[in-house]
């Protein structure tokens, strides 16, 4: 009982830091059609610069973070105006294309400013566990869960009610329609892209507090937000928010048992089956819009 509830919170913590990040995939799909190929490699690149301000910068959290924000918000705009506003109008293939090259190009930029291939943060929470009943819990984990409900409530306040976050709404819709009110599109994509390099950000810097900054676990983490994603429904907020813990969940107590009478890295390997399952039984996902083309 004791493991199950460790492995429980553990999943519901990452579920939920897999579900922001899917969030800003959700949103940059919606407003744009574009499917973000570099999801993982942002949330690469956002750790690292976390690394620089913390630790290579001695700068304390509450500064060096909310650097890591700007520079997020940056790095999104950068992306979208420079990258993929010139292809606007073009085959959706040449977008996705440019988000794949963009991945490899991060990966490299990368590598070079960080030629480490393994780093750890300063820790940004309390330290000492807690005890939950006989469970032991690393309160990293309990705070992730915490910080990850609070973004979750301010996005559904700003998509609800704030005039921006109407609009962004409004273009996933229709975009046409968006234009006719005279409201440029193009700020839309470049603000969504800003949005999904912070929530990608903040995923990169709640999963490197908790272990260590590597390459492959990180890039991994945008592929998992993907089967997340898939899950939920490609075009669902709703899908990102509930996809998110049951990944986390299937992954942590799945991957705990499983690994007991099966090979050592099952765990790994439980997201992207369960990608392969979405597809063959429920294309759409959980929550996405069922769209039917007929020639």
């Amino acid at each position: 009982m004791t493991e199950l509830m460790q492995y429980t919170i553990t999943g519901l913590s990452l579920g939920m830091v897999y579900s922001l990040i899917a969030l800003g995939f959700v949103l940059i799909w919606k407003s744009s059609g574009v499917a973000n190929l570099a999801i993982g490699q942002l949330v690469l690149f956002s750790s690292w610069f976390t690394y620089g301000m913390l630790v290579q910068a001695g700068l304390p959290p509450w500064l060096g973070i909310p650097l890591v924000i700007i520079f997020a918000l940056m790095l999104g705009w950068s992306v979208e105006r420079l990258a993929l506003r010139p292809l606007i109008g073009q085959p959706i293939l040449s977008l996705i294309a440019v988000t794949l090259g963009l991945a490899y190009f991060i990966e490299g930029l990368v590598g070079i400013i960080w030629p480490k291939s393994l780093a750890s943060l300063p820790p940004l929470f309390p330290q000492e566990p807690l005890r939950i009943g006989s469970a032991v819990i690393r309160q990293e984990f309990l705070w992730a869960a915490v910080i990850s409900i609070v973004l979750f409530v301010l996005l559904s306040i700003f998509f609800k009610y704030h005039r921006m976050g109407i609009a962004m709404r409004a273009t996933a819709d229709d975009q046409k329609a968006v234009q006719a009110c005279g409201i440029p599109v193009t700020r839309i994509f470049s603000q969504s892209w800003m949005f999904a390099c912070v929530l990608a950000a903040v995923g990169g810097i709640r999963i490197s507090s908790i272990g260590n900054i590597s390459k492959a676990p990180l890039v991994e983490m945008g592929l998992k937000a993907f089967s997340v994603v898939i899950l939920g429904g490609l075009d669902s907020f709703l899908g990102a928010i509930i996809a998110g813990p049951i990944i986390g969940l299937a992954e942590t107590i799945g991957g705990g048992y499983l690994s007991k009478v099966a090979w050592e890295g099952v765990r790994e390997v439980i997201p992207f089956l369960i990608i392969i399952i979405v597809m063959i039984f429920k294309p759409y996902g959980l929550f996405g819009e069922k769209r039917i083309e007929r020639v």
